[in-house]
């Protein structure tokens, strides 16, 4: 009686944690900064058909490499500039924020749904099941994701949704290893073991024992992941193997500025201060979360602030 009683136990806990994190985010300001970009960027991606004034792939020679609007011969047509073809800067990184979130979502719901399946069944089923899946995930670490990419995308031709392939199968292996990890600790947990001796069948045990643990810390790394993923995605299409013409993203606008740096800077400087500026954003998002929904984090970090107020308490008692 005591093993399921430690499990309902266990659920508040999972529940008020989240609930407690949220109420403190908007006293993170680098987290609330960073969730804040974030909204406007995915705000932009849904609604660029809306919120973009030009179409992106629209030519004007005659307005070509216009500056921005601050500068000289600037003009409040195209407050971001124009590129060696007229079209519009603005325009082309709002829509660019469509296709590169757009390939990593897609790219990070592939990935770790991939990992996690391979993950789960290495920890529940362990011995030499575990010891094989675990080498496969091994080999592939150790082979150069960038070169696998390229020479995926060579043979296959450039692409999307190819694109989107190449990169859920260089990415699924390190959801496996945290998943694989949780399973295999969390089977060892007395409320787990006792469903187990009881007759629970494997299904049961793991879908409700064992990935309510997963979740997250599945979700703090896919988050994390996601900015991996956005700059391999500017990486590829840099170098031509990526999103193709007339579609647009951000990497791509990158590699068709490089020829124009010292004579129109901002084909370059917007969409890598977009590139940046949105993993940033995540990363600080990442970091909250990360230390919101571990424990051991929230400990340390109560005990970090308990230690400040003793400090203070003791400094104006001296005063």
């Amino acid at each position: 009686m005591a093993a399921p009683a430690s499990a309902a136990s266990s659920t508040p806990v999972s529940t008020r944690v989240p609930r407690a994190g949220i109420s403190e985010l908007w006293h993170d300001k680098a987290a609330a900064i960073g969730l804040a970009f974030i909204l406007l960027i995915v705000f932009l991606a849904l609604f660029a058909p809306l919120i973009a004034p030009y179409d992106p792939a629209a030519q004007s020679i005659m307005a070509r490499l216009k500056p921005p609007v601050w500068m000289e011969r600037g003009t409040w047509e195209h407050l971001l500039g124009t590129d060696n073809l007229g079209r519009d800067v603005l325009s082309r990184i709002i829509w660019g924020a469509r296709a590169t979130l757009t390939i990593g979502a897609v790219t990070c719901l592939l990935a770790a749904t991939l990992g996690t399946v391979i993950g789960l069944w290495a920890g529940f089923m362990g011995g030499r099941t575990d010891s094989i899946l675990m080498r496969l995930v091994d080999i592939q670490v150790s082979f150069p994701g960038i070169l696998l990419i390229l020479l995926v995308v060579a043979v296959l031709g450039p692409g999307v949704w190819t694109l989107v392939a190449v990169l859920s199968v260089t990415n699924w292996m390190v959801y496996a290893r945290l998943v694989r990890g949780i399973v295999s600790s969390t089977r060892q947990t007395p409320y787990v073991e006792a469903a187990e001796v009881i007759g629970c069948r494997p299904a049961r045990v793991i879908f409700r024992h064992i990935l309510p643990n997963i979740v997250s810390p599945l979700l703090t790394l896919a988050i994390l992941e996601f900015t991996n993923i956005v700059l391999a995605e500017a990486a590829v299409s840099f170098l031509g193997f990526g999103v193709q013409p007339p579609a647009t993203s951000w990497g791509l606008d990158v590699a068709s500025g490089r020829d124009y740096l010292f004579i129109a800077w901002w084909l370059v400087t917007f969409p890598g201060l977009a590139i940046v500026v949105t993993v940033l954003s995540i990363n600080l998002f990442a970091n909250w979360l990360r230390v919101t929904t571990d424990p051991e984090e929230r400990e340390k970090r109560f005990a970090r602030a308990e230690a400040a107020r003793r400090r203070r308490g003791r400094r104006t008692v001296d005063a």
